[in-house]
Parts: C-alpha cells; sequence; structure tokens
C-alpha cells in the first residue's frame, strides 16, 4: 500500500489531501467529510477501501490540515463545489467515484448537478439533500428527547443563549441519540476535535445540528435528484438524525437509486458497524465498475 500526500491550490488557500493506493487499475473513490468545518479525520478508517481502489481525502479548505484562512466570504456552497473541481482537476481524476457523508453529500449533490464529467457514482452516506427537510426531521427528534433537554434546547434558542454550556449538554444528550450512540466516545474521535472549525460550522448550518440558522437554510436539491442518471447508493443509519424515512424518499427520486439502512448505527456507521459499513460501500463499489450499472 502506498500513501501520498500534499497541498492543493484552491480558491482561498492551499487543501491537503491524502491519497491510498495499492491497486491503481480500478476507478478511485474521492470522500467528502462531513461539517462544514469538519475534517477527514473520523472518516479515515475508509482507507481500507484501497485494497480494491485508490483512496482519496482531503480537508475542506478551513479546517483539518488544509489553510484557515479569515475571510468568511469563502465559507458558501458553490466555492466548496468549485474547490473540488479544482481538486479533481490537480489529481488528473478522469473518472471517480464520489462517497460523500453528511454535509459531504450535499456537497456532492451540488458538485454533480453542476454538471462534470467523469462522475462514476455517488454514495449518499446519512444525506443531507433538503436542509428544510432536515429541520422538520430533527423537530420531531427533539421531542423523543427528555422533557427537561427539550425545553433547555428551546429557551437558549430563544434566549440567543446557543454558546452556553447547558445548551452544550444538552445539545451532546441529543448526539448521543442521533449521532453517535456507542459508549464510551473513542478516544481518537475526541483526539480530533482540534481539526474541526466551529466558524465555518456556525456560518454555513448554525450552533447545532438541529438548529438551521445559516447560509444552506435554504438548500434543497430534491426537484434535481431525477436529474442523477450514474450509479446511486443512499445509506443512513436506523436512529441516524438523517432519518432512515427520508433518506428512503430521496433514493425513490433518483432513477434506480439504492437504499440501506445500517441496522446498529446512528449518524457514523462507518465508526459505529466499521465492518458491514466497509462491506456494504465496498461491494457497491466493485459492482459498477465490474458492470458498468448497478
Amino acid at each position: 500500500m502506498s500513501i501520498k500526500e500534499g497541498f492543493i491550490d484552491v480558491t482561498g488557500g492551499k487543501v491537503w489531501y491524502q491519497i491510498h493506493e495499492k491497486n491503481t487499475n480500478s476507478t478511485p473513490v474521492i470522500v467528502l467529510h462531513g461539517g462544514p468545518g469538519s475534517s477527514h479525520y473520523s472518516l479515515q478508517g475508509l482507507q481500507k477501501l484501497a485494497e480494491d481502489r485508490p483512496v482519496i481525502f482531503y480537508d475542506q479548505l478551513g479546517c483539518g490540515k488544509s489553510d484557515r484562512p479569515t475571510d468568511t466570504s469563502l465559507w458558501n456552497i458553490d466555492r466548496f463545489a468549485e474547490e473540488l473541481g479544482q481538486i479533481r482537476e490537480a489529481l488528473s481524476l478522469d473518472e471517480f467515484h464520489i462517497l460523500g457523508h453528511s454535509w459531504g453529500t450535499t456537497l456532492a449533490a451540488a458538485y454533480y448537478l453542476s454538471k462534470p464529467d467523469g462522475v462514476k457514482s455517488i454514495i449518499f452516506s446519512s444525506p443531507c439533500l433538503s436542509a428544510p427537510l432536515w429541520a422538520e426531521d430533527q423537530d420531531k427528534n427533539r421531542k423523543l428527547l427528555p422533557l427537561e433537554v427539550q425545553q433547555t434546547l428551546k429557551n437558549c434558542e430563544e434566549n440567543g443563549t446557543t454558546d452556553s454550556e447547558e445548551y452544550k449538554n444538552a445539545t451532546a444528550v441529543f448526539n448521543k441519540h442521533f449521532v453517535y450512540r456507542l459508549e464510551p466516545n473513542p478516544e481518537f474521535i475526541k483526539n480530533g476535535a482540534h481539526l474541526r472549525n466551529r466558524e465555518v460550522y456556525n456560518i454555513m448550518w448554525g450552533p447545532s445540528e438541529f438548529h438551521v440558522t445559516g447560509n444552506l437554510k435554504d438548500f434543497d436539491c430534491t426537484s434535481k435528484l431525477k436529474d442523477i442518471h450514474v450509479p446511486t447508493i443512499y445509506t443512513c443509519g436506523r436512529f441516524d438524525e438523517a432519518t432512515p424515512e427520508s433518506t428512503k424518499y430521496f433514493s425513490t427520486l433518483t432513477p434506480n437509486g439504492k437504499f440501506h439502512v445500517f441496522e446498529q448505527s446512528a449518524h457514523m456507521p462507518y465508526l459505529e458497524e466499521p465492518e458491514e459499513y466497509l462491506r456494504v460501500i465496498g461491494s457497491f463499489l466493485n459492482d459498477v465498475d465490474l458492470n458498468d450499472q448497478y
């Protein structure tokens, strides 16, 4: 297995990338991490997919090992889609698969719908393809939390105290239900916290997963999912904030869109059920490459 890494110039700065490669004859997969403002860190286990194909990670501008410019006008979906195109060009990717997770699916959709050449398939992992629908789903999820937690969240949002310790603690309860359910949180996740950029997240999304106030709050590409004409699979966890109902709905809007639920997971099945996640994703990619259809 060879590992290559470096930096690529994009609009606004330099982004860090890393390629894991063993079999160079198969179509590479590029991994789009969540956030916005997170990093590839929690997804690094997907390097095991490199047994069959090159796996490309990168940290989006503003987080991880990439530059962190102070120009806040850079934090918008069009620039991030442009960034992906610049990375694709710099790495001379004629044909490639896209695996997006969470906000990475938003980015994957925006990029594909700009009609680039060379996208062979898309994996929408725990998708957010409609911010309004996401917000509706989280309103329902919040009603499943203990009453005192619901009240704390509501009070802090109404009072503008979403940066308070009590809001943070109440958010942690939500996360335990719908983001990552395994106990305890693995140490390596905590070790990656410094790679995130909260400012990017706040500007584009908001103070929490379930309180959407940023510039993505009106993003909705559901009416365009019919225009995705490459093999596509939509996956989520049974307890995912990206709910099985909405994820399945998205899959029905895409011609021949596939759908899979990881039964023991919330929003991070690649950590909660890593072997099963790799099996499902690896099989999908291999089938696409084998048949040029799924």
